[in-house]
C-alpha cells in the first residue's frame, strides 16, 4: 500500500493547515493536486524546495501532482507577503523560465510515467491569454465580491500599510486569477486540492469558493509552513542572495556547504522536509549526531542527499572532496584537481595577491614569497621561524627554507597556495 500524504506531511512538520476532510479524500483513491511555481527567474531557489517536495511525495503517495509555472499571475505579482509591486515579465521570457523551470523538476518529479499518476507541467498564461477582460469580469469577478476579497489578509496588511504606493488593481486582482486557475484545473484535470505556502490560503481559498459557486464542486486545501532558520534570519539566503538550484548561478560546492553549515537545530527540521529518508533512518541519524555533534553527522547526511537530489553524485563528490580541503588531511592532490571556480570559491575572502609570471619562471625563494613578494608575513626573521617551525605549505605542501617558488607551482595554470598553520592562507594570482 502506498503511503498516506496527509500523515507523512504530518511527521515531516510539512503540514501547517489544512480544509477538514483532506485526509479522507486523499485516501479515497487516487487525486490530482497542484502547487503553483513563480516563473521570475529561469532556475528554482531552495524556498521553492518545500512545495516541490510536497508534490514528490504526493507522487511518491500514489497520486498526480500538477506543477503550475504562473505565466500569468507572474506577469501581475502575488502580494502575499510583499511591500511593494514586483516587476512584470513579457511572453519571452516567461517562456524560456518555463522551460527551465521543467528541466529542474524533472529531477524531483516523473512526468514521463506510462501510470495514471505521471507528473503534469502547466502555464496558467495558455488559459488565461485567450480569456479578453470583458469576458473574465462577467464569468469569473461577478461571483467573488469585493467584500470577500477585501477581508484577506495579504490584501489588508498591504491597504493597512502606511504606504503611499498603497495596492494597485493589478496586485488586487491577483487572488481572483489565481482561483481561476484551481477552476480551470479542477474543470479540465479534475484538480482536487491545491497546496502551497501558508501565506497562501487566502489565495488558495478563492479557489475553492470559485469551484463552489461555479462548478457546484468540492475543493480542497493544504498549506506548508513557511520555513524559517533558528537565528530568525530567512531561509535560503546567503550573503550573496539566494541559494539557487542552477549550478550556474549557485555553484554546487556553495549549494553543498549551506547545506552543510547549517546549526544543529535547522538540521534536524529541514532532514525531514528536504530529504527522503524515512522516519526511523531519520531518528536514528538524530540521536547518533546528539552523542557526537561534533562529527556533524546530521549536516553530512542533510547536505549529501539534497545536493544529489538537486545536482547528482557526482557533484556531490566533487564539492566534498572541495571541502576536504579546507579541513582535511593528505589534500595536496584534491587541491591540484579542482577546478578554478572551485578553487576561488573555497578561499573566497582569504588575502590575496598578483606576481608576473616572468618573475616566478626564473623562481622565487620561498622567503621573498612570503614577504616582500605578497606581504602575507611581516619580516624575513618571521618567514624563517615559520619555515623552521614547519608550519608553512605551498599548494597544502610542507616546505623548508630551501624551496623556490616557479611557474611548475601553478593550480589551473594561474594560481599558487600559500599557507601558515591550519587556517592562514593567502591565495596568489599569477598573471
Amino acid at each position: 500500500m502506498k503511503k498516506n500524504f496527509y500523515r507523512e506531511l504530518q511527521w515531516r512538520g510539512m503540514l501547517h493547515d489544512a480544509m477538514p476532510g483532506v485526509e479522507e479524500h486523499l485516501q479515497s483513491g487516487l487525486q490530482s493536486a497542484y502547487v503553483g511555481i513563480d516563473p521570475t527567474a529561469d532556475s528554482l531557489h531552495i524556498g521553492h524546495l518545500v512545495g516541490v517536495m510536497m508534490l514528490k511525495h504526493f507522487q511518491l503517495c500514489g497520486h498526480r501532482p500538477i506543477a503550475l509555472v504562473g505565466g500569468a499571475t507572474g506577469m501581475i505579482g502575488d502580494p502575499s507577503g510583499k511591500s511593494a509591486e514586483r516587476n512584470l515579465l513579457d511572453e519571452k521570457t516567461l517562456r524560456h523560465n518555463e522551460d527551465c523551470l521543467k528541466n529542474q523538476l524533472r529531477r524531483f518529479l516523473d512526468f514521463d510515467s506510462q501510470e495514471a499518476n505521471a507528473a503534469l507541467l502547466v502555464n496558467n498564461y495558455d488559459w488565461m491569454k485567450p480569456m479578453s477582460f470583458l469576458e473574465f469580469i462577467r464569468d469569473v469577478g461577478k461571483h467573488i465580491t469585493v467584500n470577500y476579497m477585501m477581508a484577506k489578509d495579504s490584501v489588508k496588511k498591504r491597504i493597512d500599510s502606511n504606504q503611499a504606493e498603497g495596492m494597485s488593481f493589478t496586485e488586487f486582482s491577483y487572488q481572483l486569477v489565481q482561483g481561476y486557475d484551481f477552476l480551470h484545473l479542477y474543470r479540465t484535470h479534475n484538480c482536487s486540492l491545491q497546496m502551497g505556502g501558508s501565506d497562501q490560503w487566502g489565495n488558495i481559498t478563492t479557489g475553492t469558493e470559485l469551484i463552489r459557486r461555479i462548478a457546484g464542486g468540492k475543493a480542497l486545501a493544504l498549506t506548508c509552513p513557511l520555513i524559517t532558520k533558528a537565528d530568525g534570519s530567512k531561509f535560503g539566503k546567503s550573503e550573496g542572495g539566494n541559494i539557487w538550484l542552477d549550478a550556474q548561478r549557485t555553484s554546487p560546492f556553495k549549494f553543498y556547504q549551506y547545506w552543510l553549515n547549517t546549526s544543529d537545530e535547522d538540521a534536524e527540521k529541514y532532514i525531514k522536509i528536504f530529504t527522503l529518508f524515512s522516519k526511523e533512518e531519520i531518528q536514528t541519524t538524530i540521536e547518533n549526531h546528539r552523542v557526537a555533534p561534533h562529527l556533524r553527522l546530521l549536516q553530512k547526511k542533510l547536505a549529501q542527499s539534497v545536493t544529489v537530489m538537486v545536482h547528482s553524485v557526482e557533484a556531490f563528490e566533487k564539492a566534498e572532496q572541495a571541502s576536504q580541503i579546507l579541513f582535511g588531511n593528505n589534500t595536496a592532490e584534491l587541491l591540484k584537481s579542482i577546478d578554478e571556480i572551485t578553487l576561488l570559491e573555497v578561499f573566497e575572502g582569504v588575502p590575496s595577491g598578483e606576481i608576473s609570471l616572468e618573475e616566478i619562471e626564473h623562481g622565487i625563494s620561498i622567503v621573498q614569497l612570503l614577504t616582500e613578494k605578497t606581504n602575507f608575513l611581516k619580516s624575513n626573521n618571521e618567514a624563517r621561524r615559520a619555515l623552521k617551525e614547519n608550519s608553512i605549505a605551498v599548494n597544502q605542501e610542507k616546505v623548508n627554507e630551501e624551496f623556490v617558488a616557479t611557474n611548475h607551482l601553478l593550480l589551473n595554470n594561474k594560481y599558487i597556495l600559500l599557507q601558515r598553520g591550519k587556517k592562514n592562507y593567502f591565495l596568489l594570482r599569477v598573471v
